[in-house]
């Protein structure tokens, strides 16, 4: 749920559903909920109301459109009045599509598929795995996404390769049960679902197998670092901000509470979950080239989870930096 309004009619918020997010309208008296928003795969968001809660302006995405602001009355029809997208006409930009598959435990997993412009399913292309952090965040189809400032994907497009942003288990939007079942399994079934992705899109045809990368920030960078000691399925890896030892974590972060709600207990009550869930435990396996890219004041995530990881690589001879 995201923000509120109370109006005549009813409490209003905004809901993901999967990759969508719409407007809902709640009665308080019978508690029934009704959608506002269309279709099903509108992105919008930053409702205003006017003061008779008649009118509301709100922001909506695409996968073809930079964010711009509309209004819209009741029923939803909605009207556009800015033009942001007109500053991406000289561009050429790779295109977005939702993709899903069914992971390693038979869950059905979707991501954002970002195809070159001039894209030939004849082809095999280089493939980049953006991994989203959170872990409740959601990767959308739009055409500028907040990872941008990281991971250029569009420049990554127009050089030949094809971006995949996976949904991983845990993502907000898909459910309660969805939400829970990375629960006691971080980075296990994570990994399990960033995996099949890249081998769903290896069978289509249309990835060259020895060249698959992978990259996240923060629980994104966590899965990063599980899949550099636990796969080689990747040519290269870079850890943004990532925890590589899920108890170094618990004793410095400023949110020490996240790792026992995810993983049931503190590190001494429960050591066998934290070497489960840990890179670390698996450091023995590493073999991948990996960029590590970490804040030295970082509070969420304290760097010695970036040193800890840097050695261990180290130590087995891996290319590291």
């Amino acid at each position: 749920l995201y923000g509120g309004e109370w109006t005549a009619e009813g409490i209003y918020f905004t809901a993901s559903q999967k990759m969508a997010v719409h407007l809902f309208r709640l009665d308080p008296a019978t508690r029934e909920i009704t959608r506002i928003t269309a279709p099903d795969d509108v992105m919008a968001s930053a409702f205003s109301f006017s003061k008779d809660g008649k009118q509301m302006a709100f922001v909506t995405m695409s996968p073809t459109s930079l964010r711009e602001v509309c209004v819209s009355g009741f029923p939803f029809k909605p009207r556009t009045l800015t033009r942001m997208t007109d500053q991406a006409a000289p561009f050429i930009l790779g295109t977005r599509e939702v993709v899903s598959w069914k992971s390693k435990d038979g869950t059905t997993i979707e991501g954002v598929l970002i195809k070159p412009a001039d894209f030939d399913q004849a082809k095999k292309y280089a493939l980049l795995c953006i991994i989203h952090g959170g872990p409740t965040g959601v990767d959308q189809p739009v055409l500028l996404s907040p990872d941008a400032r990281y991971y250029p994907a569009d420049i990554w497009a127009a050089r030949g390769a094809l971006i995949l942003k996976v949904n991983y288990r845990g993502s907000a939007g898909y459910g309660e049960k969805f939400r829970m079942l990375n629960v006691r399994n971080l980075g296990v079934g994570d990994a399990w679902d960033v995996l099949s992705g890249v081998e769903f899109l290896i069978k289509k045809g249309w990835v060259d197998p020895a060249r698959v990368g992978c990259m996240g920030w923060s629980q994104g960078g966590y899965i990063s670092a599980f899949l550099t000691t636990s796969s080689r399925a990747f040519k290269a890896i870079s850890v943004g901000a990532g925890i590589s030892n899920w108890a170094t974590y618990y004793y410095n972060t400023d949110i020490t509470p996240f790792t026992i709600q995810y993983l049931g207990a503190d590190p001494a009550m429960d050591p066998q979950i934290y070497a489960k869930t840990s890179p670390m435990t698996y450091i023995k396996n590493a073999a991948t080239p990996t960029l590590i890219q970490h804040g030295e004041n970082d509070r969420r995530v304290p760097i010695p989870n970036g040193y800890e990881l840097r050695q261990g690589l180290t130590d087995r001879g891996v290319p590291v930096e």
